[in-house]
C-alpha cells in the first residue's frame, strides 16, 4: 500500500479512453454594430465526413498539443486569420457521443474578421445572433440506440445466451432552423450548453 497517497489524489479517467478519437473545437462569438453574434461554418461538398454540414471550427487532436492549441490551431486554418485575432473565454462543457469521439468545445472571441475561410473545406460562413439562441428552444427528436453484436459473439459464456435482454438507450437529437439553415446533432447539442454558459456567467 505504499502508493496509496498518490491513488488517492490522481484525477480519475474514461475507461476505454484509447478507444474515443478526441476533437477540439471552438464556438466563436463575433462583436459587432448589430450585436454579438455565433459563427459557423457550412463544411464543403469536397470532404469526405459530413460535407455539407453546418459545424464549428475544429478537428481532431494531434499528439503534443493541449485541446486548447487543437482547437485555436484547426480555426486559424480553416478561417485564414492569426492566433491573436482569437480570444479564449474558456472551456465549455465535454461532449461525449456514443459513436466514439469526445469533443472538448472552447467559447472565443475571434476579433477584427473579415469573412476569410478556407475553400478547401469551408463552403460559407454563417453568422447567427446569440440572441436567437437565447430566446430559441431547440426542437427535440428521439433515436433509438441498440446493440448489433459480431457473429462470433460468445453467446453461450452469458446468462440466456442468445435470449440475453439486452439494454437499449435513447439518443436524443437536437436541432436549431435559423432562416435556411439547419443546426442539428452535436453542433446543436453544444450550442444549448455554451449558451447556457453565457448566460449562466454573465460572460456576455
Amino acid at each position: 500500500m505504499k502508493n496509496k497517497n498518490i491513488f488517492s489524489i490522481r484525477q480519475p479517467e474514461f475507461i476505454s479512453e484509447e478507444q474515443f478519437r478526441k476533437y477540439a473545437v471552438l464556438a466563436p462569438l463575433i462583436e459587432t454594430p448589430e450585436g454579438i453574434f455565433m459563427l459557423f461554418e457550412k463544411r464543403s461538398d469536397k470532404l469526405r465526413h459530413q460535407p455539407g454540414e453546418i459545424c464549428f471550427p475544429g478537428g481532431k487532436l494531434e499528439p503534443d498539443e493541449s485541446l486548447q492549441e487543437c482547437a485555436v490551431r484547426e480555426t486559424m486554418e480553416e478561417l485564414l486569420i492569426q492566433k491573436q485575432q482569437i480570444e479564449i473565454i474558456g472551456p465549455g462543457d465535454i461532449f461525449v457521443s456514443p459513436f466514439n469521439l469526445i469533443v472538448y468545445p472552447f467559447l472565443g472571441v475571434i476579433k477584427e474578421y473579415n469573412n476569410t475561410f478556407s475553400t478547401d473545406e469551408v463552403e460559407e460562413i454563417i453568422k447567427i445572433p446569440l440572441n436567437f439562441f437565447r430566446n430559441q428552444q431547440p426542437a427535440h427528436f428521439e433515436s433509438r440506440l441498440i446493440n448489433k453484436l459480431s457473429d462470433d459473439f460468445p453467446y453461450e459464456w452469458i446468462p440466456k445466451g442468445e435470449k440475453y435482454p439486452w439494454a437499449q438507450g435513447n439518443y436524443d437529437i437536437l436541432f436549431y432552423r435559423y432562416e435556411k439553415h439547419v443546426i442539428w446533432g452535436m453542433t446543436a447539442r453544444m450550442v444549448e450548453s455554451i449558451v447556457k454558459l453565457i448566460d449562466q456567467y454573465d460572460l456576455c
